[in-house]
């Protein structure tokens, strides 16, 4: 029984020795099998085609879009019947001409929506190649666009975990962006009113170009103690196609009343009217596309190239960030400043009155500022002479009374010898 009780507590021994060996090596070799599925398709994946990358992205903003149902709507301004509720001036002097609805500004441009032809936009295209290349140029003189770049990636909002960020490339481009295949039709907002629709203007865009932003920087690693690791990163993205429909919209000013005009009685005076200032709104379509050629470099010694999964990354960010600022629903709107001729923004040369004015205004100034500069040199002539007999007074003050202070008591200048 000795030797059965000893034998058995062996076999035991050697069968949990075999248990805890074969579950090591199992969990060994499921962390391997994980690591290994992990490089092969996150990292070294191969990403989707572009066409079909593109099809996914147009169908998810399609969704997106029928789910707010045009809750951004390029109209801001009120409509015309809310408009028409506020009270004007009185005055007979300024004559109204009658409301120019959508109809009747087509029909004295002579523009038919149905049957005009697309327009190919050859002379617009050449004005913005002039102000792109002129853009360009004045980029190429100074490093003031590499200086806001660096400071605005450096500033803020850049990530704990990221070191100092360098921008080691960039390049504008050569070609020109075509605008073609332009159109105007009518656009409903949804106003009560009939006629009430807003003219808006769809065109073509499509630019091939090389377009590139490199950067440089380290993740760092601050856990368990500052700066534990660090990963040198390079990162290039270059922008290779853009294609889409550009919609341009004029928003005309308007006049809303103020809350406390909208609170007052109507027999009550005149509230002001706080007035919403013209603006361009522009937006492209959903069905915009973007090509990307996206280059990264992860590591020191043992680098990693072109990792597909960081390309498909920075290219989901970037078709969000256009997503969320102008792409339909969504619009920008700019500012358009005051129309009006005003003689401050005339260039050109003056003419003969205009020359002489300047001249004997140049002339009248000019003495204005001598006889200005002889005054203030007088002041100053005068102050100094104040301050240097002050300071004379003083100092024969100060001797008086070191001789006194010496000579233990006062002598009348003059005085006979005692």
């Amino acid at each position: 029984t000795p030797r059965a009780s000893a034998c058995y507590r062996q076999c035991s021994q050697s069968r949990g020795r075999l248990s805890f060996t074969e579950g090591f090596l199992l969990g060994q070799l499921s962390v391997v099998v994980l690591i290994g599925a992990f490089i092969k398709f996150f990292i070294f994946g191969d990403p989707p085609s572009p066409e079909t990358t593109a099809s996914t992205r147009a169908l998810a903003r399609q969704h997106r879009d029928n789910g707010h149902k045009r809750s951004f709507s390029l109209n801001s301004s009120p409509s015309v019947a809310s408009r028409s509720d506020i009270r004007h001036s009185s005055s007979n002097v300024l004559r109204h001409p009658p409301r120019l609805t959508t109809p009747i500004i087509l029909a004295k441009t002579y523009y038919n929506v149905n049957a005009h032809q697309p327009e190919s936009l050859d002379w617009f295209n050449v004005l913005i190649a002039q102000t792109i290349a002129q853009f360009r140029t004045d980029a190429h003189q100074d490093e003031a666009i590499l200086t806001s770049l660096t400071n605005v990636l450096n500033g803020s909002q850049k990530p704990d975990f990221l070191s100092s960020i360098k921008v080691t490339e960039i390049s504008l481009g050569e070609d020109f962006p075509i605008f073609s295949n332009c159109r105007v039709h009518p656009v409903d907002d949804g106003s009560t009113e009939p006629d009430a629709a807003r003219l808006q203007a769809r065109m073509d865009v499509d630019l091939s170009d090389l377009i590139t932003f490199g950067i440089e920087t380290k993740i760092v690693l601050n856990w368990p103690r500052p700066l534990t690791a660090v990963l040198p990163v390079a990162l290039a993205v270059s922008i290779v196609r853009f294609s889409g429909t550009l919609s341009v919209s004029f928003l005309p000013s308007a006049s809303h009343p103020t809350p406390s005009a909208q609170a007052a009685n109507f027999n009550a005076p005149q509230q002001p009217l706080s007035t919403t200032p013209t603006s361009l709104a522009f937006c492209f379509l959903p069905d915009y596309r973007l090509d990307l050629n996206v280059r990264s470099l992860v590591g020191s010694r043992s680098r990693l190239q072109d990792i597909p999964k960081i390309a498909q990354m920075v290219e989901n960010r970037l078709h969000a960030w256009i997503d969320e600022r102008c792409v339909e629903p969504r619009v920008q709107q700019v500012v358009l400043p005051s129309l009006w001729p005003r003689k401050q923004n005339t260039r050109g040369p003056l003419s003969e009155e205009e020359s002489g004015l300047g001249i004997r205004t140049s002339e009248n100034v000019r003495d204005v500022r001598e006889e200005a500069r002889r005054e203030v040199e007088e002041e100053r002539k005068k102050d100094r002479e104040h301050w240097e007999g002050e300071a004379a007074a003083r100092f024969a003050e100060g001797l008086r009374w070191r001789s006194r202070a010496e000579g233990g008591g006062y002598e009348m200048p003059g005085a006979m010898p005692a």
